[in-house]
């Protein structure tokens, strides 16, 4: 489990941030290392409570306007960007690679 997740947070890119806080993904690995048990904990309460607290739900959302459009009072005409927090990428995936596992352990993928 911890292993998993250290892999999850290694993958990040380090020029990213954790959004919200703007804290760099480059000093979140470093960092992870120390709190790799404690995210396991999170990661695991967080499945089997299906509760994420409401600070790692926060993101951001910018609106785009995309280029060439002939008519910009039209909602087709823009782009919506949203900037969710690394931690809770992390905890999604985690938990998605858990659910996949079981599935193919069960065989109820086709």
């Amino acid at each position: 489990m911890i292993e998993e997740i250290n892999k999850l947070i290694i993958s990040l890119l380090n020029r990213k941030t954790l959004r919200s806080n703007s804290i760099l993904n480059k000093f979140f690995k470093v960092v992870a290392l120390v709190i790799l048990k404690n995210l396991a904990e999170i990661a695991s309460y967080c499945f089997t409570s299906g509760i994420i607290p409401k600070s790692l739900k926060k993101f951001i959302t910018v609106v785009l306007c995309k280029e060439g459009k002939k008519n910009y009072s039209l909602l087709g005409s823009y782009r919506l960007i949203v900037f969710k927090n690394t931690l809770v990428k992390v905890l999604k995936k985690y938990i998605i690679n858990i659910i996949f596992k079981v599935a193919e352990k069960y065989k109820l993928l086709f």
